[in-house]
């Protein structure tokens, strides 16, 4: 290489790495537009995650072929450092393959680089193919505009004349060689082909298209360098802070807002003063979003993984979690360098101009965006957080969920039954309520926590008194609130309100700790998940299990047990609950009690990681579903009625109803269905039930 050359690349090297730190300082910048939030936290778990999920790709292979094609561009990105540092040194120097005094492990990195470019090569095609040609339905959505198909198509290209470079580089380089009678370093399995095919050049015209491919080479990477922060393929970098900081808590947490607690135990304590309320609740705009929430929409991959699982959007409604990222990112391109100078400013900074309250309304809270996405992005709780304006600043809830607010409010619970009902369930089954033991200076072995669907729905009901029998045929020392139960304050809070929420936690938590309760199970996975993730913030810490792991536990310590053959011959699918599955991660304790029943336990084709919502989530269940093309409980409905079964087993209250109305309506349509729809409880209550110890 001459100096001239020498001078030029140099003054290219210099000048695209100054620019791409100039970009990456803006990047930085923009994220840093976000609201404070801690995440230093727990440091080796967040290593173990980075070393899972980031360095191992590990979500990435829930499909095996393309998680390997993937894993083959992630292992070339890695190595593609090593021989660049080479470029470099040979560009800037004028040297000749500068690492080659490596010797063996130069050898087996060159192999590596040479085999992972031309399946890097193969790869690529393969994607551009499911692309263009075979039109993979995640890649489309109305957020898919041209540009995003477009930059998606370009970085493939990018990366297949890169790597065809390199190859023709070092084909050159085999044949100036052997031309020159001179050993050449490096082993090249491939590339060796490639200079056979060229045996017939001289070594000037050799060392003509090495040169040639040289700078095709590094040229194509740096500015690939340079158009990555303008395009979605920064995800290569941002992924791995991405993922190292992640939440950690249980996906079915959402946060606690600390300025609403301080306006809640004003509420209660006239002795508290609360500090001034912040100038606005929620978000709407890109400035009231957290730093991680915007590093998300940065790191968003546009593959569409989550809005190709979201129950919403398979049933045709308008929220695409995928879009949703994408809105904050464009929202913040536009505006982020005026709002660097001016953090004031307002105007085209609300995200609530692009992204609708019809979308928001429709989602289930389901995670089974945050549970696919392959950088861990966080779209629930943003999606909570533009609720929580709409509803605590805007008052725009839709008039249903107005309607189960208010009813919480005034009785303890979303529907407008007296709270004097509250307890009728336990009518003849002689239960103990709390207040009876706290007259004998007792306390319980565990609360249970009957619920508002335990309470009230007349079909619940039903499970309310079967794991009450279970508990007494297991002779549990438990006991119930009672009329002194209220509602726990879900599904205000995934409505929006936390006020509301907070309100509820406090009050239930003030009686469970008067009553010094240590240890509580529910057969409700939406109070299990509030009462045992977000009451602790509250004050309210306790050992909590939903009734499956419960029954489970009696089974295998033998405190129960049914007769053998109960379910015999009969054929069951369980329908996992969201708040249950991916909120909390119980997927074998329900599956372990219903094969304690002797029956045939079959599997949805989503199931357990990857099973469908029942579409009640998130408050769905006191508001009627957005427009789409079916309702969400009917897609699970037939996915479950598909297999044929007895039974469609469940252990939520919600997907009960979603489930029995889902089979009531198919039944109407086809009247030779005949599967019923059972809580576990029930079904280990009709089991024959016997006490063992």
């Amino acid at each position: 290489m001459g100096i001239v050359s020498q001078i030029a690349f140099t003054i290219i090297f210099v000048a695209s790495i100054a620019y791409f730190i100039l970009q990456a300082k803006r990047l930085y910048k923009f994220i840093r537009i976000g609201k404070p939030l801690d995440r230093t936290d727990n440091k080796k778990q967040r290593l173990m995650l980075l070393r899972r999920v980031a360095f191992g790709q590990s979500k990435m292979f829930t499909n095996i072929p393309v998680g390997v094609l993937h894993f083959i561009l992630y292992l070339a990105f890695i190595i593609i450092n090593i021989w660049i540092t080479e470029i470099i040194i040979d560009g800037i120097f004028g040297t000749d393959h500068a690492l080659k005094f490596l010797g063996s492990f130069y050898d087996v990195v060159m192999a590596m680089g040479d085999t992972l470019a031309i399946l890097t090569v193969i790869a690529c095609t393969v994607f551009l193919v499911r692309r263009n040609v075979l039109k993979v339905k995640r890649f489309t959505g109305v957020e898919m505009t041209s540009f995003p198909r477009t930059d998606a198509n370009l970085i493939l290209i990018f990366e297949i004349v890169i790597m065809l470079a390199f190859m023709f580089m070092n084909a050159g380089y085999i044949q100036r060689c052997t031309n020159a009678g001179e050993q050449y370093a490096g082993i090249y399995p491939f590339s060796s082909l490639i200079a056979q095919a060229i045996s017939s050049m001289t070594t000037t015209q050799a060392h003509i298209f090495e040169h040639v491919n040289w700078w095709i080479h590094i040229l194509g990477i740096l500015l690939f360098l340079n158009y990555l922060p303008k395009s979605k393929h920064i995800h290569i970098v941002l992924a791995f802070f991405n993922v190292y900081y992640s939440r950690l808590t249980p996906k079915g947490k959402l946060n606690t807002m600390p300025e609403i607690t301080d306006q809640v135990k004003a509420m209660i304590d006239p002795n508290h003063t609360p500090a001034d309320m912040p100038e606005r609740l929620g978000v709407r705009e890109v400035q009231d979003l957290s730093w991680k929430a915007i590093l998300d929409a940065y790191t968003c991959t546009e593959c569409g993984r989550c809005t190709s699982v979201c129950p919403a959007n398979i049933t045709g409604k308008l929220l695409s979690p995928r879009k949703i990222m994408m809105d904050i990112r464009d929202t913040v391109e536009n505006v982020g360098d005026i709002l660097l100078k001016n953090p004031q400013h307002h105007e085209n900074t609300s995200l609530l101009d692009r992204i609708t309250p019809e979308e928001l309304w429709a989602c289930t809270t389901c995670n089974a965006c945050v549970e696919s996405c392959p950088v861990n992005i966080d779209h629930v709780s943003t999606i909570i957080d533009m609720r929580r304006h709409l509803v605590m600043e805007r008052s725009e809830a839709p008039s249903a969920l107005n309607t189960m607010m208010s009813n919480i409010e005034n009785n303890g619970a979303p529907w407008a039954f007296p709270p004097s009902d509250r307890f009728a369930w336990a009518e003849g089954l002689n239960i103990p309520t709390m207040a009876d033991y706290a007259a004998q200076g007792k306390t319980p072995e565990v609360l249970f926590w009957v619920g508002c669907a335990g309470s009230f729905d007349d079909r619940y009901k039903r499970v309310t008194r079967s794991f009450a029998q279970i508990l007494k045929a297991a002779n549990i020392d438990f006991a119930v609130l009672g009329l002194e139960e209220t509602c726990t304050g879900d599904p205000a809070k995934r409505a929006g309100n936390e006020f509301l929420a907070q309100m509820q936690a406090m009050t239930n938590i003030q009686t469970m700790n008067q009553y010094g309760v240590k240890k509580v199970v529910t057969a409700c996975p939406h109070c299990f998940n509030t009462i045992k993730n977000e009451y602790p913030e509250l004050g309210g810490s306790y050992e909590v299990m939903h009734h499956s792991e419960f029954i489970n536990d009696l089974f295998k310590t033998g405190r129960i047990a049914v007769k053998e053959g109960a379910f015999q011959g009969k054929k069951i699918t369980f329908h996992d609950s969201c708040y249950l599955g991916r909120a909390n991660e119980v997927y074998e304790a329900p599956r372990e009690v219903l094969q304690q029943l002797d029956a045939d336990l079959v599997e949805m084709k989503r199931s357990k990681q990857n099973g469908l919502c029942c579409g009640a989530g998130g408050a769905q269940m006191f508001k009627e579903a957005e427009k789409g093309k079916k309702e969400i409980n009917i897609e699970r409905t037939e996915e479950a009625l598909a297999l044929q079964p007895d039974i469609i087993a469940a252990a939520c209250p919600f997907c009960m109803t979603m489930m029995t109305d889902g089979v009531k309506k198919k039944k109407f349509e086809n009247e030779h269905i005949q599967t019923q729809v059972f809580d576990i409880a029930e079904l280990v209550a009709q089991a024959e039930l016997v006490a063992k110890k």
